[in-house]
């Protein structure tokens, strides 16, 4: 993704992603860079985000790359104390870490259904616990009158299906907590949102063991997948609307996919 006409919608803003070293992560740093915000960017590969860095402030951005792991309680608090410390507030938390490890519940390997749980569900809850505060107090003083938080859920987070089990399980507890929590901070001008992306051509497949790549290939093999950019630009619309708008949840999916 390039940068394209200026736009400073977000100009004054500050952003952590997690889970940006790469696919939806790396492009949702990107978009809301393009658009004004100094951008922190999380994530366990160091290089990666280094690079991710370089391209943004090489384009005029500003960007702190913050090595972590979400999944730890004291990374993930460290990753926002980081970002306020150095850019002086946060006004936007995308959570975006995850990862999608499917196949039959029988059989399964423990290990997996435990990284799912420990990214997916407490990596979510320990940069919103951290985050939360610093969220409140931006949306007190921006110009936006408005902060955000905007949780990365799927598809999986509505539709049940075999093999997926604790992914719909890790998915659907997202879509709990980001409407529990919603309705809670609503009147404090702290918008909380759900993205529920389709089929999207990231790294997420690529972590499932062989014959489970080559089950969710077949099943989505003969469609054109979302592409990451797609996702970030649906993450900056939700952050750029007015401050009386918010967008609850917004389900994305390829044309083609069917469910």
């Amino acid at each position: 993704m390039g940068f394209m006409t200026p736009n400073t919608e977000l100009e004054g803003a500050v952003a952590l992603v997690t889970g940006a070293s790469s696919g939806i992560g790396e492009a949702a740093a990107l978009a809301l860079a393009e658009r004004g915000a100094a951008v922190a960017i999380a994530a366990r590969r160091a290089d990666r985000l280094e690079d991710l860095a370089k391209r943004i402030g090489d384009v005029g951005g500003a960007a702190t790359a913050i090595e972590a792991d979400v999944s730890q309680a004291e990374q993930a608090q460290a990753a926002v104390e980081r970002t306020v410390g150095e850019l002086g507030r946060l006004d936007v938390l995308v959570n975006n870490a995850g990862v999608m490890l499917l196949g039959p519940a029988v059989g399964a390997p423990l290990e997996e259904w435990r990284r799912m749980v420990e990214v997916n569900i407490s990596g979510v809850l320990y940069c919103a616990h951290a985050a939360i505060p610093h969220l409140l107090r931006a949306a007190e003083d921006s110009p936006r009158r408005v902060a955000d938080m905007v949780n990365v859920s799927s598809v999986a987070g509505r539709v049940v299906r075999s093999g997926s089990g604790v992914y719909n399980l890790t998915k659907h507890g997202v879509g709990a907590f980001s409407e529990s929590l919603r309705q809670e901070v609503a009147g404090r001008h702290l918008r909380v949102s759900l993205v529920e992306p389709g089929a999207t051509d990231t790294e997420l497949r690529s972590h499932n063991r062989p014959e489970i790549q080559e089950s969710i290939n077949r099943r989505f093999g003969g469609i054109q997948r979302l592409e990451a950019a797609d996702i970030a630009d649906a993450i900056v619309y939700i952050v750029t609307r007015p401050w009386r708008v918010a967008i609850n949840e917004l389900l994305v999916r390829p044309t083609e996919q069917e469910g």
